[in-house]
């Protein structure tokens, strides 16, 4: 690919893969495939694919399994198509609007701003990292590998490139903070995404460090950016239920947040506009909190729990450094929940297993955690999140 530098990709931008480093120069000099479709594997090819593309008017597919053609046509002008990450079930394909994908992304150069990537190149969550620091004029740093890498290769990379703005999942955020471990980071952008995030990690990443910016974002791939909370809490402010910021409306509808975005991607809502997320939240006064997904409860013995709801409560427990809480087969109830827990350096493991026994005492049987058992590490999947999935 040779010709015109993107607009939307700043002349100070470098890129870091591994060893290698890329300027736009050598983004353009990269080969791009034929048919619009990408195994969007590596950000440099996902950026390099993404400019051919512009410049030829042409939609391009970033595919995060194997680059399968089938189902999807390339349409009319330029388009960016994703694919969700299938955490929740099958997969989607979802075309939007270059223009519209970077609605909410402000460019704003810093001058010294080193970004890590920790998503996958081809998620939203991934692009929207990759666009933001494209557009300012930031170096971003990447590791090989699906999903940015290995946590503790994450953590080094951090290190050695001392990155200033690191955007990740709530359980990436709990897995770097013990590959971290005593070492000095000079954050100044401290973000959450993909997964709710919950008021005991905000507080670890505000008392960790303490003058980076910390805030939790709202997207998906199907709503696109939604939203930042920048105030510190959990949940975000029940005032935007009436008067919602950058263009959008949220309700409640049977427990579960709906919204109506410009930015959410064609088709994708109903005819008046509004959007599913299958997030369930709770208004608790002044404040909206996230509840877990809805295709995530589980029946228990003819009772609806929700295994993120109860892993909150156990992550709330002093000396819990991460934790996961999913639903195997019974038998007899049909399903019931097990918890496997990461306990802090230094937490005594008799003392911590009353604490978690005191935190799910007042939750309804069928949603206490049924076996617990202790690990050194949770496994998250590519897209950063953990898998609930346990065996059928």
């Amino acid at each position: 690919m040779t010709g015109r530098r993107s607009d939307w990709l700043h002349p100070a931008f470098r890129l870091i893969e591994g060893e290698d480093v890329f300027v736009w120069a050598d983004l353009a000099a990269l080969p791009v495939p034929a048919g619009g479709i990408l195994q969007a594997d590596r950000p440099s090819r996902v950026l390099a694919a993404l400019a051919a593309a512009e410049a030829a008017g042409q939609g391009l597919l970033l595919a995060r399994g194997a680059a399968d053609p089938e189902g999807w046509q390339p349409g009319q002008g330029f388009t960016v198509t994703l694919e969700s990450s299938g955490t929740t079930g099958a997969p989607k394909r979802l075309r939007h609007d270059f223009a519209r994908l970077r609605g909410r992304l402000r460019g704003a150069a810093e001058d010294g701003a080193r970004w890590l990537l920790t998503y996958d190149p081809g998620a939203f969550a991934g692009l929207q990292v990759m666009l933001t620091a494209a557009a300012a004029g930031a170096l971003l740093v990447a590791v090989p590998g699906g999903g940015g890498g290995t946590v503790a290769a994450l953590a080094q990379a951090a290190r050695r490139h001392a990155v200033t703005h690191v955007s990740g999942t709530p359980s990436f955020w709990r897995a770097f903070l013990m590959a971290l471990g005593d070492a000095e980071l000079p954050l100044a952008a401290v973000t959450l995404g993909g997964e709710a995030a919950d008021q005991p990690l905000l507080d670890r990443l505000a008392a960790r460090f303490p003058h980076a910016r910390l805030r939790h974002i709202y997207a998906s791939t199907e709503a696109g950016s939604l939203f930042a909370v920048a105030d510190g809490r959990a949940g975000f402010p029940a005032a935007w239920l009436d008067d919602a910021p950058d263009g959008l409306a949220l309700r409640i509808v049977d427990g579960v947040l709906e919204v109506r975005s410009p930015r959410a991607a064609p088709g994708a809502a109903d005819g008046e506009g509004w959007l599913s997320t299958g997030d369930l939240v709770e208004r608790q006064g002044d404040r909206v909190l996230f509840a877990g997904r809805l295709d995530g409860l589980v029946n228990v013995g003819g009772v609806k729990v929700s295994a993120e709801a109860v892993e909150r409560r156990l992550l709330a427990v002093d000396g819990v450094a991460d934790a996961m809480v999913m639903a195997v087969p019974s038998p007899i109830t049909g399903h019931l929940l097990t918890a496997t827990v990461v306990a802090a350096p230094g937490a005594d493991e008799a003392t911590l297993r009353a604490g978690l026994r005191a935190a799910a005492a007042d939750l309804p049987p069928a949603a206490r955690p049924r076996a617990l058992t202790f690990a050194d590490h949770i496994p998250l999947s590519a897209a950063g999140k953990k898998s609930r999935k346990g065996p059928q």
